[in-house]
């Protein structure tokens, strides 16, 4: 497949400063993102190796259709060995990180080993180089502040992602934040403890200025734009664009607790008394009746049409928090017992301003009330245990580091985690097809590595939701390796021949319409390489016992899918 002659890897070696820009190998040339993640990973890192450790390293790699600003189709991939699962990690954001690395030739950055001393670094990247800079005002400080202070030094048009005092202390929920349209460090790449990582490497942030930069070249404009054109008309034509654009992701909350899916109280039913209150329905009509700052439609991306991010203003006008996602209202709302946005709003500026992944957090906090250490619906109790986070107390740094080690070093069996990870707001006992996905994907308990609750099948039957998830867990990778939003999904689902043009447009590549497909198969396959490295197993594959046993309400579903479905996802 033809090379990209104009795109390097950058490499930047924390510990002794040096860096060098270089082609790639012939074997990254045809993947980007996800894939290229787990490509660089398999060929690079020792799979046996610290996550913390200098053999490890942070990768930045934006999708193959990152660079010009297709409709939701510039998201950054960052990834590296997780320190929370001990395998493959991915994790991707929209913002600008993705679209600014494409502009300074960037196909991947790599950060490299690891510093013998104490001091915080800052990474600049222009067309004129690498260079490193303090950052010792930016220690110990929120990640709004932290962003605030990065603004006035390089100016608005700079991208950035940063890292907070979650990633500083090495906190295993440690996530990666990016600026938005708006210049607000509110897209995290938030799953995996990848935070940590950076953190690792002693860098506080890495700043781009693409100033100096350009487009990636189209080897053919005209087919590129006729493309695009048929793209953004299947987009814009399918009514879950209209629904995510007025409803954010919070449309799922009523969906969910239709199914019985939405986890309440520490998982431990799947329907909320509450959820009408969290739902996308009560946000929008709550923020149109606020105005002031808050928006019911709001980009991550410059360029995006579907717009289904949000602004989540107070009784004040003030924002409190942009944005509020499904997944956040989910495992900091009803999973537990809190039916107030605004208080879930609040816990979500704090887990953002720590640079905390508000899945694992909220998660957490559901073992520590199991634990004894809070009472269902007492969001004030919440807040205070983030602030126990922040304070880097021996209770905090049990809750940073998310879930599982809540579990373990709190005595609480009922942790909802698969390969160490917390699982999102959709309880696989009820939607057992993202059950398989929890339980089988590399990267752990991961909605977006193949979420099936749209798919027309019951879900509470156990029959066919491997191959259900296996379908799901091909795209999902597929997408993630283009740089794709899963949203856009719905416009190349349309249309997916757009999805072969585009890149055959793009690259003066000749590929054929199964394209999606090869990607996913091979990121899936390099990412299970890393992972038996490893040392995973089949045994790995599997969800927690109890919910084997535990049955849900109202279905009474519990997870029964045959270990044996579990062990052939993957066989192809």
């Amino acid at each position: 497949m033809k090379k990209d002659e104009t795109m390097n890897v950058w490499r930047i070696n924390t510990r002794t400063g040096e860096h060098n820009a270089e082609p790639a190998p012939e074997t990254w040339a045809h993947l980007g993102g996800r894939g290229l993640v787990a490509r660089i990973l398999v060929d690079e890192v020792e799979a046996a190796c610290e996550p913390l450790g200098p053999k490890n390293e942070l990768i930045f790699a934006p999708g193959l259709m990152v660079g010009h600003m297709l409709s939701s189709c510039d998201r950054i991939s960052i990834g590296g060995k997780s320190p929370l699962t001990g395998g493959v990690k991915e994790s991707n954001a929209g913002g600008s990180t993705g679209l600014a690395l494409t502009h300074l030739g960037i196909k991947a950055l790599i950060l490299e080993d690891k510093p013998a001393g104490e001091e915080w670094k800052i990474i600049h990247l222009s067309a004129d180089g690498v260079r490193f800079e303090p950052a010792d005002d930016l220690v110990s400080l929120g990640v709004y502040e932290a962003a605030s202070r990065l603004i006035e030094r390089y100016g608005k048009n700079a991208a950035m992602a940063l890292i907070g005092p979650g990633g500083e202390m090495g906190l295993r929920a440690a996530g990666v934040q990016n600026l938005d349209k708006d210049h607000t460090p509110a897209r995290i790449a938030a799953r995996g403890g990848l935070g940590a990582l950076m953190g690792s490497k002693r860098v506080r942030a890495i700043v781009i200025d693409a100033s100096g930069g350009r487009k990636p070249p189209i080897a053919d404009l005209s087919a590129f734009r006729a493309a695009q054109k048929v793209y953004n008309k299947a987009l814009m034509g399918h009514p879950q664009t209209t629904v995510y654009h007025d409803y954010g992701t919070a449309a799922m909350t009523n969906m969910c607790n239709h199914f019985g899916a939405l986890p309440t109280r520490g998982f431990s039913a799947g329907r909320f008394e509450g959820a009408e209150k969290l739902s996308g329905e009560h946000m929008r009509q709550t923020l149109l009746d606020r105005g002031g700052a808050s928006e019911t439609s709001h980009a991550c991306m410059r360029g995006c049409t579907i717009q289904c991010s949000n602004v989540y203003g107070g009784g004040d006008g003030e924002v409190i928090v942009s944005p509020l996602e499904y997944e956040t209202i989910g495992l900091m709302g009803s999973n537990l017992g809190i039916d107030d946005l605004d208080v879930v709003a609040r816990m979500n500026w704090e887990a953002n301003d720590l640079g905390l992944d508000s899945i694992e957090v909220g998660a957490a906090l559901g073992v520590a009330v199991q634990a004894g250490l809070m009472d269902w619906g007492d969001g004030e109790r919440a807040l205070k245990l983030i602030a126990e986070i922040r304070a880097g107390t021996p209770l905090g740094r049990i809750l940073g580091n998310g879930a599982a080690t809540a579990g373990r070093v709190l005595g609480v069996e009922r942790v909802p985690v698969a390969k160490g990870q917390a699982m999102p707001a959709y309880d696989p006992r009820a939607v057992k097809g993202t059950g398989v996905t929890y339980a089988t994907s590399p990267q752990g308990a991961d909605h977006t590595s193949g979420l099936t609750i749209r798919a027309k099948v019951d879900h509470t039957d156990p029959e066919g939701q491997a191959e259900l998830s296996r379908g799901g867990q091909i795209s999902m990778a597929g997408y993630d390796t283009l740089g794709v939003c899963i949203f856009a999904g719905f416009g190349f689902a349309a249309a997916p021949e757009t999805i072969r043009d585009l890149l055959n447009a793009r690259y003066g590549w000749d590929v054929d319409a199964g394209i999606l497909k090869e990607l996913g198969r091979e990121t899936l396959k390099l990412e299970r390489e890393f992972n038996k490295r490893a040392g995973f197993t089949p045994a790995d594959d599997r969800l927690p016992e109890w919910m084997t046993r535990e049955p849900l309400p109202p279905t009474g579903a519990v997870f029964d899918v045959p270990e044996e479905d579990l062990d052939s996802v993957f066989d192809w």
